[in-house]
């Protein structure tokens, strides 16, 4: 016979969330999941909305008792697409109130070493996305880019590019999650794609001059006889492929 399940729900950001594990914790209650609103609940799920208040007080109480890299590492996993994510971040919790920031060295405590993985991929995505996300000057003159990484690092990327292209309007666009990040020379903002609809993503003729040539320069310094594709995907996964100039078909004209 199915047991009934609880199941404590949040409201979506990573500030709902630490709220919640906070207050769970205090309680001292154990969660057998949680989720986020959107958890579809089957006949046997109790879901729980304790309606917890969004305190940013969270955020330096952990930063006080663990340090701002337990922090760093917490919220990387909430930013992964592991599908148990939260309940990671709630246990990886619990053992930090008891090593403090040496939890980092418990690596034979399971979920402290899968906590340390899942946020060791999500920065080694981002960092890679730095340099492979490639933009394109539209005919309205913002600059534009796509991507689908597998992790929700969308926020890395526009603190980075904040700072690399801080004199440009700038869009950069999430195809996987919908998400866009939209840079007005001062600051970013995020908005879903059905809330914004481009003017135009139609590339400029100059945009068009330059595709060609950096297509021509990557064809003449590259050597057949050398062509190692699997030596490409070590480097360039092949999932990133079709947002990469170089790599997509000479006869596109649009961004798409």
């Amino acid at each position: 016979m199915n047991k009934s399940k609880s199941i404590f729900l949040y409201n979506y950001s990573f500030l709902s969330l630490l709220n919640l594990i906070k207050k769970l914790i205090q309680n001292k209650i154990v969660p057998n999941d949680i989720k986020n609103y959107d958890y579809q609940a089957n006949l046997f799920d109790n879901t729980i909305n304790l309606k917890v208040p969004e305190d940013e007080k969270v955020i330096n109480d952990i930063i006080n008792h663990f340090g701002v890299n337990i922090l760093n590492i917490m919220f990387k996993v909430f930013l992964s697409n592991e599908q148990y994510k939260e309940l990671i971040i709630y246990y990886f919790w619990l053992y930090s109130i008891k090593y403090k920031n040496k939890v980092v060295y418990m690596r034979n405590l399971k979920v402290v070493n899968k906590a340390l993985k899942i946020s060791k991929y999500v920065g080694k995505e981002a960092h890679r996305l730095k340099g492979f996300l490639r933009f394109s000057e539209l005919e309205n003159n913002v600059l534009y880019a796509e991507m689908a990484p597998e992790n929700n690092i969308i926020i890395f990327l526009s603190m980075h590019f904040k700072k690399r292209l801080k004199n440009e309007f700038w869009i950069i666009k999430d195809v996987k999650r919908g998400i866009l990040s939209v840079y007005n020379k001062k600051d970013y903002f995020f908005i879903n794609e059905n809330e914004y609809k481009l003017l135009t993503k139609n590339v400029s003729n100059e945009e068009k001059n330059i595709r060609n040539l950096w297509k021509t320069f990557y064809k003449n310094i590259s050597i057949n006889e050398r062509k190692n594709i699997r030596c490409q995907m070590n480097f360039m996964p092949k999932k990133y492929w079709q947002y990469i100039t170089e790599m997509r078909d000479d006869n596109e004209e649009n961004y798409k």
